[in-house]
C-alpha cells in the first residue's frame, strides 16, 4: 500500500497547503501593509498592551520582547506577554492590534476563561498526540491493524480538539482587542479597519490549522473502513 496515495493528496494534502498558503499569505499581506501605517496615538505595542493590563487590573504580567517574526504570544505559565521586534517598539496600527491581541490572552487568563483552560489542560495531551497519533495511524494503515489505527486516531483526536478549542479562545482575545483598543485610546475608531484586517488574517491560520488536522484524522478514518464503510 503507497501512503501517500492519490486519496491522500487529494483529500488532505492539497486542500490543507492551498488553506494554510491563504491564510498565510494574508497575514503576511495585511501586517507588511499596515505595519507601515503610524498609529495617530504614536502609542508603541508594548505601550499598548501594558495599558491594556492595567485597565484590566493586572499587575503580574510581564511585557517582554522576544526574536522571530510574528512569534507574539501570552504564556500562562509564566505570565510573559512577548512581543517581537516588529511589535514591541512599533508605533504602527498593526503592531497596536497584535499587541492589543496578546493582551486579550492575559485578561482572559485573569478572568478564568473557560476555553484558554481547557486549551492549557489540552496542551499535554496534544503534544503526545501529535508526536505518537500520525506515527500510530501511518504503521497500523501500512500493517492493515484497523485496532491500531483507531488506537492512533484517539490518541491524534487530542490535537483536533486541541485546535478546536483554540478558535473561540482566538476568536474572544480579537475581539476583546478590537473592542479595548478604541475604547481606551489606542487607535482611533477610523483605524479600526487596518487593525481588524490584520487580526482577522492571523485568525485564519488558526481555522487553516483546524481544518488541516480535522482532514488527517478522517482520512485515517475512512482508509481504515471506520468511517464512511471503506475498507
Amino acid at each position: 500500500m503507497v501512503f501517500f496515495d492519490f486519496d491522500y493528496i487529494l483529500m488532505v494534502m492539497i486542500p490543507g497547503l492551498l488553506l494554510s498558503g491563504w491564510a498565510s499569505f494574508r497575514v503576511k499581506r495585511a501586517f507588511k501593509k499596515y505595519s507601515k501605517v503610524r498609529s495617530v496615538t504614536g502609542m508603541t505595542g508594548a505601550q499598548a498592551a501594558q495599558r491594556l493590563l492595567a485597565y484590566a487590573g493586572i499587575t503580574d504580567v510581564q511585557v517582554v520582547a522576544t526574536r522571530g517574526r510574528l512569534s507574539d504570544h501570552y504564556n500562562p505559565v509564566t505570565k510573559k506577554l512577548a512581543l517581537s521586534e516588529q511589535v514591541y517598539g512599533s508605533n504602527s496600527v498593526a503592531a497596536i492590534g497584535i499587541a492589543c491581541h496578546e493582551a486579550g490572552h492575559a485578561i482572559q487568563h485573569a478572568k478564568n476563561y473557560a476555553p484558554l483552560w481547557l486549551r492549557s489542560t489540552l496542551v499535554p495531551m496534544a503534544g503526545i498526540g501529535s508526536n505518537l497519533g500520525y506515527i500510530v495511524m501511518f504503521l497500523g494503515l501500512i500493517m492493515g491493524a484497523t485496532g491500531m489505527i483507531l488506537f492512533g486516531a484517539v490518541l491524534f483526536s487530542a490535537v483536533v480538539l486541541f485546535q478546536l478549542v483554540t478558535l473561540p479562545v482566538e476568536f474572544d482575545a480579537t475581539a476583546r482587542a478590537k473592542r479595548l483598543a478604541v475604547e481606551q485610546g489606542l487607535i482611533l475608531q477610523s483605524e479600526r479597519v487596518g487593525m481588524d484586517r490584520v487580526l482577522n488574517a492571523a485568525a485564519m491560520t488558526y481555522v487553516a490549522a483546524a481544518v488541516a488536522s480535522l482532514l488527517t484524522l478522517l482520512y485515517f478514518l475512512m482508509r481504515a473502513g471506520l468511517l464512511g464503510g471503506r475498507d
